[in-house]
Parts: C-alpha cells; structure tokens; sequence
C-alpha cells in the first residue's frame, strides 16, 4: 500500500508530523460555521487539562425536517469559475442543486465523484479487469425540505474537535473548501479540501486522491488553540453489494469486537426499522432511543448498552458472512482487510492508517436484492479521543483498494 500513501500520510498514529502542504489557490466554498455548544447528551466526557472544561463528544443526529426548513437555503457555488480555475487536471464541475460535483477521470477509466460543499465522495467506479468500469460506492437520493436532493451514504468524513469552546464539526456544517487540484489523468488526481474552526482554533485539511487502482482519503487535523483539544473521526464507506447475504468480510479472524448500535452522522444510511428489528430479536425495550446514540456508543467503548446488546468477543471466521444484522467496531483488527460479494463477483480492499480501530455494519439481508438496502459500512474509527495539545497535528488515511484490475 506504500505506493498510495504521499509523504504526509504516513506518519504514525498520534504522533506530530508535518501537515499536509499548503496551496496558493484557496476558494472559500461556504460561510464558516458557528462554533458548536460544549453541552449535549453524549457518553463520553473529555476534560482538557489546562482548562478545566468538559465538553462532550457527541454524535449530530440528523436535522429534522423542521430544523432544515428553518435555516436558509445554501448559496449555490459558482461553477464556472472552478472550472475555469482548476482545468487541465482531469477534473471537471457539475452543479447538483447548490452543491457542486467535481469529477476526476483517469484514462485507465478510474472514475470518482467528490461533492462540495460536503466532502462526501458519491461514486467510485474502478476500472476492472474486464475492460469497463463498476461502481463500489452506495448513495440514496431523496428530496428534503424545500425540494432540496438530500444524498446520504458514499464514503465521508466525521470528525469533531472538542475544546473549551465547543464542539467543532466541519463534516456537519458542510464548511469544506476547495484549496487545490493536483495531478494529471494519467497518474493520479489529488482534490484538496481545508476547513478551520472559528478563530482558527482548529484547522483540517482532507486530500481525496485517484490512483489507477485505489481511492484515498488522507486527513490532517492541526489545534491551533491555546488549550488541549480532544479529536475523534471515522471514514464510513457504504459500499455497494448485491445483498448482504451473499458478502463476506475475509481477514478478521482473531479480532477483537464489540457490539455498539449504528454510528449517524447526516450521511448515513440506515433502514428505518433496524432500531426496531433488533429490540424485538432481543424481547426488551432499550432505555434510549438508539437513533441519539449514534457515535457515542462508540467514543464510550459501548459502556451504558442495553441487554438487548451481544456480548463481546473475538472474531473466528475469517470468513465473516454478513447476512444477519450487525454493528461492530473491530479493534485488533489487521490494517488491511477485504470485503468480497459474491453476487457481483467483486471485491473492494479497505487499509487504514491512523486509526486503530474498525467499524462494519450490516442491515442484514432481510432487504430486496441489489435494492436501497442493499450494502455494507466499513471503515477506520475510534473507540477514544485523541488528544491534541496546542500546535499538535494528527493525520489518518483510508485507501479502497481494487484488486479487480
């Protein structure tokens, strides 16, 4: 996997490596977000040393149809000047309502989608050995408040950053910016996103790259506060299959798990009565509804679960079948495993650096074949914080790997 890393992705784990560089082109996409309050429902507490503070690190369940309608429509991005500004790099701009779709195109015939001002990757169509191109990437699209496309799933970015002032989420707020387009359709495309806190308190930076035969998503964040601040991120990919039943996840014999309910962010992808299905499976009624839990039952280490939950344990299939209903967040796990549907006769590889943990979930197979439900989640996670000090910088990556060239 050397091979898909850049020099900025491959330090270590909370270590402090040099941040990802800087470009001269800067286009601000989006007013900048208002800063979060420190208050909310979530399990897991950070407490920064220098300030005494505890702000909570807590999931954004999605807004609700009134919440949408309430808030102003987005300024829609001025399409032509992107494309005037970044032509020559294999990439081209489509307007999707207010949003804009920036499409790279390698000449194998690689073929990625990234949505602005979210961030959220909506298609990745490989080339494959068999000369054409298939898609690996799941997305639903509805119409929400206003007429507006909602689309949800794909692979995105949720990352916060709890300090004394709050809670900092660029993926909620849709604050990402266009800062730069390198490479040429014959190599690779990079895309470079950048975001920062209200007074700078927080900066990131997200590079989507187009290799021949992988898509990556390689993260910096930097705490540009005076005080300690506390980091959490996960990469969910929904990846296409053609029902859960006939998918397997090969290589995470011996794993560590524990069971936690799904992790929301505004781009997720979960039926509606999965909450349902699995209190009834389980004969009891869960204290909270698991639609608010989300992450927290992650950043907690799934303390405070229900009797409805399984117990932990260790993974001895290496062979894993995915048909029933699941959630699990893997630690332990080998940096690079493989899902494999044997419906479409295809295989997606995920590596991850940065993150030690992994969280798959499955809706089960109850679903119509190769129909709204019909997928996987997978990708890099956190069971704790990380914790920055001022001036600090983490970085994570994730690669979806072909083997199918």
């Amino acid at each position: 996997m050397a091979g898909f890393c850049t020099p900025a992705a491959t330090a270590a784990a909370h270590a402090t490596p040099t941040p990802l560089a800087s470009s001269r082109k800067h286009i601000v996409m989006c007013l900048s977000p208002k800063p979060s309050g420190g208050g909310g429902g979530g399990s897991k507490t950070v407490r920064l040393a220098s300030t005494g503070a505890a702000p909570q690190v807590r999931a954004l369940a999605p807004a609700t149809a009134a919440e949408e309608a309430a808030g102003p429509s987005p300024v829609p991005l001025n399409v032509e000047y992107l494309a005037a500004e970044f032509a020559g790099h294999g990439v081209s701009f489509e307007p999707v309502g207010s949003s804009c779709a920036v499409k790279m195109a390698l000449r194998n015939g690689s073929v990625a989608h990234v949505l602005l001002p979210s961030g959220l990757v909506t298609s990745y169509k490989p080339a494959m050995w068999h000369g054409t191109v298939t898609e690996v990437l799941h997305t639903n699209v509805a119409e929400g408040p206003g007429g507006r496309a909602v689309i949800r799933g794909g692979v995105s970015v949720d990352l916060r950053c709890a300090g004394a002032d709050g809670v900092w989420s660029p993926s909620a707020s849709g604050a990402w910016s266009l800062r730069d387009v390198r490479g040429n359709p014959t190599t690779s495309i990079e895309i470079e996103l950048a975001s920062a806190a209200p007074g700078n308190a927080a900066a990131a930076r997200c590079v989507v790259t187009l290799h021949p035969e992988a898509l990556a998503t390689e993260l910096a964040v930097t705490n540009g506060a005076s005080s300690p601040m506390a980091l959490t991120c996960a990469v969910p990919s929904h990846l296409r299959v053609s029902t859960p039943d006939a998918t397997y996840a090969l290589g995470l014999l011996g794993s560590d798990y524990r069971s936690v309910e799904p992790a929301l962010s505004e781009f997720s992808v979960i039926p509606p009565d999965y909450g349902a299905v699995q209190q009834s499976a389980a004969g009891t009624t869960a204290r909270h509804r698991w639609a608010n839990r989300g992450l927290d039952m992650i950043l907690s280490g799934g303390q405070g679960r229900g009797a409805a939950d399984e117990p932990d344990g260790e993974e001895d299939d290496d062979y894993k079948h995915m048909t029933d209903a699941m959630c699990r967040v893997y630690s332990n796990a080998p940096k690079e495993f493989t899902i494999i549907d044997r419906g479409r006769r295809n295989s997606v590889s995920l590596h991850r650096k940065g993150f030690e943990e992994l969280y798959v979930f499955s809706p089960g197979s109850q679903y119509q074949w190769y129909g709204k439900y019909a997928y996987v989640v997978v990708g890099p996670a956190m069971l704790e914080p990380v914790m920055l000090g001022p001036g600090d910088t983490w970085q994570g990556a994730q690669y979806l790997r072909n083997p199918n060239l």
